[in-house]
């Protein structure tokens, strides 16, 4: 059983890093909403204390409340469906100054009783902590580069090419799912754990690269979001600086792109279990770019390699072709029934993997990202697959 001594220290890490990262927010800019879809980055302010309050206070203890509407205000997220966008101005919220005194007061708070909650709210508080350090970091890279403040590990490696069209052979077998609840803490999506057959297939060595995209586009194809021109070259738009477009580096692209670049190669995407059935075996290595690394992504071949598919984990989440959906015997936890149900609807994709701003307690296998199909702000990739 884990120390709660241990996990409150790891609620503490996770508070430093997301405190780090409001840090990049010039705070002229704390009101702006960098994505259309999502909320103002003042939400976010409040919303990582909001939540641990009601969660680990309110839900685990029932700790009386001291600003019921700010624990309301704060408490939910947004997704809403194309075209339907949020309509609020900097005036409804509150000042800085009061989200602050209001998120002092609950850390002092929860901390006053870390040893009477639950280890799976813990580690539930935790991780969702940890999935907002990645969610700021992508609404982050949309603001202006005056509005943020350069970090010193901005830049990333120094690429070599890729070898290009080389494929890996996968034979038949059971693809191993989900979770099995002796093996630590997951959410709700990720279980039960259970195995599904997977018929042979062949899976590209290396996710698809800017370079290889760059094909698509001369044909004609829709340039990815984060590539903007400049002076007749493209460039890429990273987190703190535009730079010429990192060819060995892969692509950042939608679900939509991945699946109509693939399809103009003859391939297609991955499904959820031929990523399992390609992971199999595999070895994360923070080289391969994840748990805050690196800003923007680093070569496609960049950390060691196996004898495989290539940084299955790092580097960028993988689009798959399944449709995020339950698995058989799905059961929503109590304590946050609108984690994964309300998305249950065809209109999302899972992603596995990885990328560079994810958490290292997310890289296990049976771990499952998602989202819609034309969201481009994701740090999402994809390699090729064939039957």
């Amino acid at each position: 059983m884990p120390d709660p001594h241990a996990l409150g220290q790891e609620l503490s890490d996770a508070r430093r890093l997301t405190d780090d990262l409001f840090r990049v927010v010039r705070p002229d800019h704390l009101y702006a909403r960098p994505i259309a879809e999502r909320h103002r980055i003042v939400f976010y302010l409040g919303h990582l204390e909001a939540f641990d309050w009601n969660l680990l206070a309110r839900y685990a203890l029932d700790v009386p409340a001291f600003h019921p509407t700010f624990d309301n205000l704060f408490a939910f997220g947004i997704d809403p469906p194309p075209g339907r966008l949020p309509d609020d101005v900097p005036a409804d919220w509150p000042s800085i100054a009061e989200i602050e005194r209001y998120n002092q007061r609950t850390r002092d708070e929860i901390d006053s009783v870390l040893d009477r909650i639950p280890e799976q709210l813990m580690h539930a508080a935790i991780e969702h902590r940890l999935m907002h350090a990645e969610t700021l970091a992508y609404i982050l890279h949309q603001l202006p580069y005056t509005g943020k403040v350069a970090s010193a590990d901005a830049h990333s490696a120094v690429p070599r090419p890729a070898s290009r069209e080389e494929f890996h052979e996968i034979p038949a077998g059971l693809a191993a799912l989900g979770l099995n609840p002796d093996h630590g803490f997951g959410w709700d999506n990720e279980f039960p754990a259970h195995t599904v057959p997977v018929g042979g297939f062949r899976v590209a060595r290396y996710k698809v690269t800017n370079r290889e995209y760059l094909e698509f586009v001369e044909q004609g194809a829709e340039a990815p979001f984060f590539w903007t021109p400049r002076a007749g070259r493209w460039h890429y738009r990273g987190m703190f600086s535009e730079v010429p477009l990192p060819l060995e580096a892969p692509v950042y692209a939608t679900h939509a792109q991945a699946q109509a670049f693939a399809a103009w190669k003859g391939k297609r995407l991955l499904t959820e279990p031929e990523f399992h059935r390609a992971a199999c075996g595999a070895s994360p290595d923070p080289e391969h770019n994840y748990d805050f690394r690196y800003w923007d992504p680093v070569p496609v071949t960049a950390g060691p390699a196996g004898n495989g598919a290539h940084q299955l984990f790092g580097n960028g989440w993988e689009w798959t072709s399944t449709p995020f959906a339950p698995f058989e015997g799905f059961e929503p936890f109590p304590f946050y029934r609108n984690y994964s149900e309300p998305f249950f609807d065809g209109a999302h994709y899972v992603l596995k993997g990885a990328s560079p701003r994810t958490a290292a307690r997310f890289v296990r296998p049976s771990f499952r990202n998602w989202f819609r199909p034309q969201y481009p702000y994701v740090y999402a990739t994809f390699r090729l697959a064939e039957s």
